[in-house]
């Protein structure tokens, strides 16, 4: 019994790290527009909070699961939460963009180190199927929870002020959790043997960090600059540096060397249109939270609380959805994820009419919220395993590094392209008009990159595992 206790004691000790790192994406999204008055930014700086985090999450992911075989996952997980705290501190007590982006982007890796411990030990600790699952369900639902509650604190926290500005408390409550999270991993997590014959990557990491950078930095200071030339030359750098880093892992791999991402992956077609669909879905995710945050305070004046408010009901109507479509998708398959793609259409239709003015009750606008969050939660958690369904078991570990690393990007993407759409039709206008019509045209922009993830799966294969390779 005591064993069994501290089993899923210990699991929720691990979960703290993906409470974390999850809370720090959400809670930031509703308080963007506090942030920037806090360090006088510009609407490029609020981008790249949220960007430069991704971005240090996707290029150090892999890497960060290789770093638990070589060192042990106990150290990697304990000093990776305490540079997530550090890091933490640095965005909450920065005073410029400077020093909030280059916090945000470390913060990101060091989330990067601890998420992979986390999931790891889980496989550990729960070596039976069955206990797996309910694990692995228990670590889910913690990070869906996670996210209903940074969106209430990203809105509640902004409006409270005790000895400093409300937005630095959205940052500096990690302290408390990510300590005790410490304190409890020391004395009760077990170290797991080491593997020093695993080698990183560092060539690998090099190019890809480089490469997104390069790519994402333009796509969102460019529009504000209006494009000057080395934006052009760096999105140009970017492409032959992704070309170089394909390069760079198929010769490691011939070469009987660990790359950091395993190409062969590409061979399966069914992955690759998973790989497609996720692009374009989580181009949507982040996006969406920054424009309507955005309108609904800048634009409509609601206070930053009723904001985090207004945004429970997408999360509440994410999770409702989430658990359904977890009982739904074995049955019905990928059509299920259609409908949600479906459902999400519909709602920014609704968002589109409804969101123009402030004429119509505000209560109205929490069911529309709530109906886009069911969408989102029919879609989003069975998206992997549809993605990973056609791959061999051997495979299973590096096709989930990559599509996590692909979905982080893709986030940074979203934000890039869609919201400096939005910033740049906005172009300085403070008006109410001014906010609706960019809201309208980065919104037709989502609905459009959502009818593409309808067209991919479509093209998936609704029972993909029938073509597993036989031994």
């Amino acid at each position: 019994m005591n064993k069994q206790i501290s089993r899923w004691f210990l699991l929720i000790i691990l979960s703290s790290a993906v409470f974390l790192s999850v809370i720090d994406i959400f809670i930031v999204n509703v308080a963007i527009p506090s942030i920037k008055r806090g360090i006088h930014g510009s609407d490029s700086d609020i981008q790249l909070v949220i960007v430069l985090y991704l971005l240090g999450y996707a290029a150090f992911l892999i890497t960060g699961g290789r770093a638990g075989d070589h060192y042990g996952k106990k150290n990697v997980f304990i000093v990776s939460m305490l540079l997530f705290v550090v890091t933490s501190c640095l965005c909450g007590f920065s005073q410029t963009a400077w020093q909030i982006n280059t916090s945000r982007f470390l913060q990101g890796i060091s989330a990067a180190f601890m998420i992979p411990q986390s999931i790891t030990y889980i496989q550990i600790l729960f070596p039976l199927h069955h206990d797996r699952i309910k694990a692995l369900g228990i670590y889910g639902s913690i990070a869906g929870t996670a996210s209903v509650i940074g969106q209430f604190l990203g809105g509640l926290l902004p409006d409270v002020h005790f000895l400093m500005d409300g937005w630095r408390l959205i940052f500096l409550i990690n302290l408390p959790l990510g300590l005790i999270a410490v304190i409890l991993a020391a004395i009760f997590l077990k170290d797991t043997p080491t593997e020093k014959k695993s080698r990183f990557d560092r060539s690998g990491v090099s190019l890809l960090t480089l490469a997104l950078i390069a790519l994402i930095y333009p796509l969102v200071r460019g529009p504000e600059l209006h494009w000057p030339w080395w934006s052009m030359a760096s999105i140009a750098l970017s492409l032959l540096l992704l070309y170089l880093f394909v390069l760079d892992q198929r010769r490691k791999l011939h070469s009987d060397l660990e790359p950091l991402v395993d190409v062969r992956l590409f061979s399966f077609k069914d992955f690759n249109i998973g790989l497609c669909a996720v692009l374009f879905y989580f181009m949507v995710q982040d996006t969406y939270f920054l424009i309507n945050v955005i309108l609904f305070q800048n634009g409509f004046g609601i206070s930053s609380s009723e904001t985090g408010i207004f945004f429970v009901f997408q999360g509440a109507g994410y999770v409702v959805a989430s658990l359904l479509s977890l009982r739904l998708v074995p049955i019905y398959g990928k059509r299920v994820l259609q409908a949600g793609v479906l459902i999400m259409v519909t709602a920014l239709l609704f968002h589109l009419i409804f969101f123009n003015s402030m004429t119509v009750s505000r209560y109205l606008l929490l069911p529309v919220l709530f109906i886009y969050g069911t969408g989102c939660g029919s879609v989003l958690p069975s998206l992997l395993t549809m993605a990973l369904k056609s791959i061999p078991t051997h495979f299973a570990g590096a096709a989930s590094g990559t599509f996590s690393t692909f979905q982080q990007t893709a986030i940074a993407l979203g934000i890039g392209i869609v919201g400096g759409v939005f910033f740049y039709r906005l172009a300085g206008d403070t008006s109410l008009a001014g906010y609706v019509s960019a809201y309208r045209l980065a919104t037709g922009i989502n609905i459009f990159l959502l009818a593409i993830v309808s067209l991919f799966l479509f093209l998936l294969p609704d029972n993909p595992q029938k073509k597993l390779f036989k031994p």
